[in-house]
């Protein structure tokens, strides 16, 4: 009997031990992942314009769709690969991030391109008109695009969470960062679901709510969401820009060159004047422009040579 005790409070023990680790990798992934909020909000931000234009029973399909692209590239990809270069090759970290903060500006930049009427995009090209664009092909297209532009978003969430990450063991780091990839997604797309339903809810309340006041509201929302769809794609935009520059002005700074960011951070300090949002707003701005600048610079080497050489290699839609 005493054998019997001993190992049972053994056992309870090492579930306490176990309990304690779990709230401590939730801890740290909570910690982790609010220090990435502002990729987090930028992702958020870009994705409901992959929706636009569809069917509204075809929307949370969509979503659902990049949901599990997006937990895909975080668990498959980003989680593996992050703490490989993370524990044998930290060296690479900057210049692959620095790439994927070059895209950021390339599509930010081509997008305020195509508003002032500047150059065709890379979507846009000769003999695109003779490709059929079947409801089926567009829909698999802007899921790929969205699961494309989130790869990029969540290889800066999963570094910014891996660097917030106290020094510890593989697997700790691994438990958190895999616990921050399913917070962050969960949260990111079922605010976008909530987003682009918000229009249905508010035709469904103003068709068959009981009181004025719920109708009312209904119609309210109806209103709003077209302005509020807009104000996202210009938000989603500003974010790859602002994203895609901090990136590269980090990176330089992480390779030695701390020019750029020390004086980004300075022009911020002397701004903000203690105010903290005012700080921030001021080095995000510069951010932006910067991202503006570089991406504007790549849309030629984009469009008239990356490009063509892509669509002569991948393989043709069926």
């Amino acid at each position: 009997m005493s054998g019997l005790l001993a190992l049972l409070d053994d056992v309870a023990g090492i579930a306490k031990v176990a309990a304690a680790s779990v709230d401590d990798v939730v801890g740290q992934a909570a910690k982790a992942g609010a220090k990435a909020a502002g990729a987090v909000i930028d992702d958020a931000a870009v994705t409901p314009k992959y929706v636009q234009g569809f069917a509204a029973e075809r929307e949370l399909p969509i979503i659902w769709r990049i949901t599990k692209g997006s937990l895909k590239n975080k668990l498959v990809f980003l989680l593996p690969v992050g703490l490989l270069l993370a524990n044998f090759a930290p060296w690479a970290i900057a210049p692959l991030l620095m790439l994927g903060g070059a895209y950021l500006c390339f599509e930010g930049a081509e997008k305020v391109a195509h508003v002032l009427g500047w150059g065709h995009g890379h979507d846009d090209y000769p003999g695109k008109e003779t490709e059929v664009q079947d409801p089926a092909h567009l829909e698999e297209q802007k899921a790929a695009g969205a699961i494309k532009t989130d790869f990029i978003l969540s290889a800066e969430i999963m570094t910014i969470s891996l660097a917030a990450i106290p020094e510890s063991n593989f697997w700790f780091e691994a438990a958190t960062l895999a616990t921050v990839a399913v917070m962050i997604t969960v949260a990111v797309y079922g605010s976008v679901a909530l987003i682009v339903k918000a229009d249905d809810v508010g035709l469904s309340l103003a068709a068959n709510g009981r009181l004025g006041l719920t109708r009312a509201l209904g119609r309210g929302i109806v209103k709003v969401m077209p302005g509020f769809m807009k104000m996202l794609t210009i938000v989603g935009t500003a974010a790859m820009l602002w994203v895609g520059g901090s990136i590269i002005v980090h990176g330089l700074a992480e390779m030695g060159w701390h020019g750029p960011e020390e004086l980004i951070y300075g022009i911020g300090k002397a701004v903000g004047a203690g105010s903290g949002f005012l700080e921030w707003a001021t080095k995000a701005t510069i951010d932006g422009i910067l991202g503006l600048v570089v991406g504007f610079l790549l849309i030629p080497v984009g469009e008239k040579v990356i490009t063509p050489i892509w669509r002569a290699v991948a393989p043709k839609p069926v």
